[in-house]
């Protein structure tokens, strides 16, 4: 998770919103991607996202199985989405994101019976350091306004 909080700060320095993502594959991280949405202008360029495409790129294989990925920020419903079709295996996530989360905040998805894989999920790793990059981000955020 330290790592994915690094991708995290960069984002923020980019002046994105700080969320990380790495992707490890046995003890190997395989991917990083962090939010770049303002710089790429494009909404689908979350931290998970662009790991995801990097993680695959890398393994030359669309099929993640037995990777496992750290985020900052509790995925939200395309992110959520888009693990499960890439077959992440597990999922370890930092602080819950209560407008947007789709792993328990706000949706479910993981545990849509329909679906074809599951991904298994853990929160609250280093959810303080985390959730406390979040806040002081958009405190300075709102300021600027």
């Amino acid at each position: 998770m330290r790592e994915a909080l690094r991708e995290a700060r960069r984002a923020e320095e980019e002046g994105e919103v700080p969320v990380g993502a790495v992707i490890v594959l046995g003890d190997q991280v395989i991917a990083r991607g962090r939010n770049q949405r303002e710089l790429l202008h494009d909404p689908t360029a979350h931290a998970e996202m662009i790991a995801l495409t990097a993680a695959a790129e890398h393994l030359q294989n669309w099929r993640l199985s037995g990777a496992r990925m750290f985020v900052t920020l509790e995925p939200c419903a395309m992110c959520a989405g888009a693990l499960v079709l890439a077959r992440v295996q597990e999922v370890i996530w930092a602080t819950p994101d209560p407008r947007a989360g789709a792993v328990e905040s706000v949706f479910r998805i993981w545990e849509e019976p329909r679906l074809n894989h599951r991904v298994l999920s853990r929160k609250g790793v280093l959810e303080d350091e985390c959730r406390g990059l979040l806040k002081s981000f958009f405190r300075r955020r709102r300021a600027e306004d």
